[in-house]
């Protein structure tokens, strides 16, 4: 009985040492084995199942894949004394797994180191250009408006520009992190704004700039339309003038026909110019005269003589 409980107990010492004798190393993993907190031998980079000797090595596990870093929004100070909220991110991997664990131990250690890095070398940069190379990363020709003016303020021309501002915080950060077994493979600026003191003043520019640019417009819409209204009025002043010539010369023409129709109509007689006269002044006489009206005619008056026969 007693030798049972030795042989279940040396197998059971046996397993657990074959147990924690191996390991298996993932596509995407690396490891560093370590004895008594030292690295042993060279990094583990191929996947597969790896042996070390068990309560002695242990295995130190990192990542293979890329990893992201995020920083934290810092206000940092521009060449032209603009203070400026400033995020990045950037991406890296490790690449020597020894070297890594060495010199920063695990993947927080890394974190932390790369704050450091990169914030530095971003304030470097930034410092060193002005808000503009900042934010945009080449020149291009302004916006013009109907009349070929320059909408808003003309723009600064950029010698570095953005791009290349990345181009240089990765290369010069790279140059620390190499010794750190790590590479840094891109990095960006995430987001860039005003602080908030001088966002409230930037805002009210801008508002004040696309109301002038406003009033501009609406002043060249106001002055187009009295220049089509005045053109609008000269035409109809040239239509209704050539119009009424056109109806005074038909009248014209109406009643010298009309005058000729009556002309030969009451010449054929004396009394039909006897007629002639005494219808046109009773026309004359009805539309001279109402019932209020009060008249002096003298004797000798043409319309007296009707009035004269008569009696």
């Amino acid at each position: 009985m007693r030798r049972q409980i030795i042989m279940a107990v040396a197998a059971l010492f046996v397993l657990i040492c074959l147990t924690t004798s191996s390991f298996t190393v993932r596509e995407y993993e690396q490891v560093v084995v370590t004895q008594f907190g030292k690295p042993v031998g060279n990094a583990i980079t191929t996947p597969g199942i790896k042996f070390k000797i068990p309560f002695i090595q242990t295995a130190n596990v990192f990542e293979k894949r890329f990893m992201e870093w995020v920083g934290d929004p810092n206000q940092l100070p521009t060449k032209d004394k603009k203070f400026i909220f400033v995020e990045t991110y950037a991406r890296w991997q490790i690449t020597d797994p020894l070297q890594f664990f060495k010199r920063l131990t695990n993947e927080r250690g890394a974190q932390s180191r790369l704050d450091d890095i990169l914030d530095g070398e971003t304030r470097n940069v930034v410092a060193k250009n002005n808000i503009e190379e900042l934010v945009r990363s080449s020149n291009r020709k302004p916006e013009l408006d109907s009349i070929g003016e320059v909408l808003g303020d003309s723009l600064a021309v950029v010698f570095v520009g953005r791009n290349k501002m990345q181009e240089m915080i990765l290369k010069s950060a790279n140059k620390q992190a190499i010794e750190l077994g790590i590479k840094i493979l891109d990095f960006r600026f995430k987001r860039i704004n005003y602080v908030q003191e001088v966002q409230t003043q930037v805002y009210e520019r801008m508002k004040s700039e696309r109301f002038r640019i406003a009033d501009k417009f609406r002043s060249e819409g106001q002055g187009e339309a009295s220049k089509i209204n005045g053109e609008k009025d000269r035409e109809l002043k040239n239509i209704q003038s050539a119009a009424f010539k056109r109806a005074e010369e038909i009248k014209g023409k109406a009643d010298a026909t009309a005058a000729g129709i009556y002309a030969s109509a009451y010449n054929q007689s004396s009394q039909s110019q006897s007629l002639y006269g005494f219808l046109k002044s009773m026309e004359t006489l009805e539309k001279t005269f109402n019932d209020k009206t009060s008249v002096i005619l003298s004797t000798n008056s043409e319309i007296y003589q009707y009035l004269k026969k008569s009696n």
